[in-house]
């Protein structure tokens, strides 16, 4: 049997655009022959499934999963919205969010076993793209725990148990009430969804970001002439209603319309009979910074017409 090496499987790689696992397969069962890997792969419909890939998939499902005290979510994308309404798709988003709560990244993800067994989460998300003949892709996922309390979530835009448009995951460290730390914590969850705050904490905000704000903000203070020390009182002032729209514990609570979300916290201790914590929190959009392919309809069809 001819040896299979990593250039081989390279080439043939670069040559049918299929996975790795798939083409260090087909080689081995093909004696280390090229030409018959690759008519091996289109048999099994894989080389047709990675000839997708070039295109673009902004649309999908958020799925979610959370076990009392660990929370997973994932994003898995397809080139239209219809097939989020698939239901071997969303069988496939609903598994995945449960194999992500045992944490690792994206690429430990797609090399556990699937589920119904025999196959990878990413070969099965290739078996999926052949068969339902659009291109897939397994973007994120994201994980969050507690040592004690709970970790909520929340689907905005359901269309599905535990998947949707949007996916939001609050982690409440507390002893208190299991019960009543979860209905607080899907309330801070759709706050989140709603207000898309970018840092738990003024201490978490992304120090490139705050320096950019100080330095516009500066700017146009000194446009009013003022004093030097009138201008760093107007800048601290500014900041502040910066933080108010960009940190969670800051913003106003959406669902009072008047509270800190971090008052709201506070004042939950009395309801759970202990001391809450929010520790931290994950907002995951669907799409969100993909570049969506804009496409003339009359061009499309005259290219088709053309061809």
């Amino acid at each position: 049997m001819a040896e299979i090496t990593a250039a081989l499987v390279k080439e043939l790689r670069e040559t049918s655009g299929a996975g790795m696992m798939d083409c260090k397969k087909a080689l081995a069962e093909n004696n280390g022959d090229i030409e018959a890997a690759v008519d091996w792969l289109r048999k099994k419909g894989l080389a047709a499934a990675a000839k997708k890939a070039g295109r673009v998939a902004a649309e999908g499902l958020v799925g979610a999963a959370a076990e009392g005290k660990a929370g997973a979510l994932v994003e898995v994308n397809a080139e239209t919205d219809f097939v989020a309404r698939n239901d071997q798709f969303q069988g496939f988003v609903a598994a995945v969010a449960k194999l992500a709560l045992a944490g690792g990244d994206i690429e430990a993800l797609k090399a556990a076993k699937y589920p119904d067994g025999g196959v990878t989460v990413a070969e099965k998300l290739t078996n999926l793209v052949a068969t339902i003949g659009e291109n897939m892709n397994l973007r994120r996922a994201a994980q969050l725990s507690v040592k004690d309390g709970v970790v909520a979530s929340y689907i905005h835009n359901s269309v599905a148990p535990g998947m949707g448009k949007i996916g939001v995951l609050v982690a409440l460290e507390s002893t208190g009430d299991a019960a009543k730390l979860q209905a607080l914590g899907k309330q801070i969850a759709m706050h989140v969804a709603a207000a898309n705050p970018q840092s738990l904490d003024i201490a978490s905000v992304d120090q490139s970001a705050l320096e950019r704000e100080r330095d516009v903000l500066s700017e146009q203070a000194r446009a009013s002439g003022k004093p030097e020390e009138i201008i760093a009182k107007m800048v601290e002032g500014r900041l502040r209603k910066y933080y108010e729209e960009v940190v969670l514990l800051e913003q106003v609570y959406v669902i009072d319309g008047e509270s800190r979300v971090k008052q709201v916290v506070e004042k939950a201790a009395k309801e759970v009979g202990a001391p809450v914590k929010l520790t931290g929190f994950v907002r995951m959009a669907l799409g969100e910074g993909i570049e969506k392919e804009e496409k003339d309809f009359a061009s499309e069809v005259a290219a088709q017409l053309k061809a």
